[in-house]
């Protein structure tokens, strides 16, 4: 399938516009390809999940968060719930459900999944990327997202957050790649953040992925570049980005952004499907 990718960007106050184009088949990323040649650029493969299983995540590789966490979001994330996250036919699924689930002694309206590497794994610089497919409908909002592992010390702004992709269901096929931190922030109307259309991103695989190194943060899908954050260096406000990060996949339904349109009742379950995570370093990285 060819792919029509309009890119719209907005770096803080400034924005600028790509014309329409097509992706070139031979562009495209299929489930077992990488868009650099590993060997000439230095990328090795130092972590990954393929979901070469069944059953639940591999939990040498994946923690769960559990509760209500962020966002005035309306999800319940359960721990260990394969009716919300599980590997069957090689595909991870994230999956949002209104089951009504008994769970801790209370009902449970929506239940959801948020799967991290926190505990397991982290790391500073390197291209991490994840192959999915997103869920669809009002209320829907999927996120692959990256977050300081000091975050209990020093609190969110200011950890440093990375979001490789989120999308929100009222405003399909618009895929978002921002970053977030103490001095760029959503709070504030700050943040780093930018828009690539992608109209089909929920009915066909897209790898979603970041490019990390001292000097900048790079936002692909597939083989396409829509943002990039430079390093300032100026303090760590601006630049919280030398120290590792964890890596989170969730679906979260409603809250502050995703439930500004209301939430359609017809969309459950919800499903986000993904093929593979893997993370890639250079040697100076490690």
């Amino acid at each position: 399938m060819i792919c029509f990718l309009l890119v719209l960007a907005t770096i803080w106050m400034n924005s600028w516009v790509i014309s329409p184009f097509t992706l070139p088949a031979s562009r495209l990323i299929q489930a077992d390809t990488f868009p650099h040649d590993a060997a000439d650029t230095g990328w090795q493969l130092v972590w990954h999940d393929e979901f070469d299983y069944t059953g639940s995540p591999d939990s040498t590789k994946w923690n769960y968060e559990q509760g209500y966490l962020r966002n005035h979001e309306k999800q319940y994330y359960t721990s260990g719930r394969m009716e919300n996250a599980r590997v069957e036919n090689g595909i991870l699924i994230i999956e949002a459900r209104n089951d009504s689930a008994m769970i801790d002694g209370a009902i449970r309206p929506i239940t959801s999944a948020s799967l991290i590497t926190r505990g397991k794994a982290s790391w500073t610089y390197g291209r991490i990327e994840v192959r999915a497919k997103l869920p669809r409908g009002r209320g829907t909002w999927p996120a692959i997202w990256m977050l300081g592992d000091d975050i209990d010390k020093v609190g969110w702004p200011t950890c440093g957050e990375i979001d490789i992709m989120e999308h929100v269901g009222f405003d399909p096929g618009k895929i978002h790649g921002s970053i977030h931190t103490g001095a760029y922030n959503w709070p504030q109307n700050t943040q780093k953040t930018a828009i690539i259309d992608v109209p089909d991103c929920m009915d066909a695989f897209h790898v979603y992925a970041i490019e990390w190194t001292p000097e900048k943060i790079d936002f692909y899908v597939d083989t396409i570049r829509y943002l990039t954050f430079v390093n300032e260096h100026k303090t760590f406000a601006e630049w919280p980005f030398d120290k590792p990060c964890y890596l989170i996949l969730n679906i979260a339904i409603g809250g502050d952004w995703g439930g500004q349109h209301g939430i359609d009742p017809h969309i459950f379950p919800a499903q986000m499907a993904i093929d593979y995570v893997r993370v890639y370093q250079k040697k100076s990285d490690e």
